[in-house]
């Protein structure tokens, strides 16, 4: 599996893939709580690529994964009780991470998740951060195997309908 950045030419492929992925999701148990067509979509994946964070994961020239690895938590991070004190810039934070359902249980998410610390290491920062929809089991699960703790559930004003917290975790480098 190779593990890259998005470029312009990926675009409409990883939106069809978040596309593919969140409809699964509805149809079934939507754990995190994604929208078909809003987020995550082309549109937040043309922006993320722009901004130089959108990653694609392939195999054998399919896309298994996607996800996006920045330092902008997207919210009111500091209100979570974070066992060391970063200011932004310091830490990365993970968000949209997503296996395609044929690839689930495969170790694509666990692949990613040491990438994205491997990454995170490599440019210096001091520790990875991200969010989860309190109900996403699975979600929660992985990070906790790859050696994440959970923080607490906050609120990070984001408001979102139907979800007021978020399950805060953390990765210190």
């Amino acid at each position: 599996m190779m593990i890259r950045l998005c470029c312009e030419e990926d675009v409409a492929a990883v939106g069809e893939f978040y596309d593919h992925v969140v409809k699964y999701l509805c149809e079934h148990v939507n754990y995190p709580k994604w929208t078909y067509k809003e987020y995550p979509s082309e549109g937040s994946v043309r922006e993320m690529t722009e901004a130089g964070s959108q990653f694609v994961c392939i195999d054998q020239e399919r896309i298994v994964g996607a996800f996006v690895l920045n330092d902008d938590p997207q919210g009111a991070y500091e209100k979570a009780s974070w066992s060391r004190q970063l200011p932004e810039g310091r830490y990365m934070v993970c968000h949209a991470l997503a296996t395609g359902p044929a690839s689930q249980r495969k170790g694509i998410g666990r692949q990613i998740v040491e990438y994205c610390i491997d990454y995170a290491k490599k440019h210096r920062f001091e520790a990875i951060r991200l969010d989860v929809v309190p109900d996403n089991i699975p979600a929660k699960r992985l990070y906790e195997k790859c050696g994440f703790s959970y923080i607490g559930d906050v609120d990070l004003e984001r408001d979102i309908p139907g979800i007021p917290l978020f399950s805060m975790y953390e990765l210190n480098l």
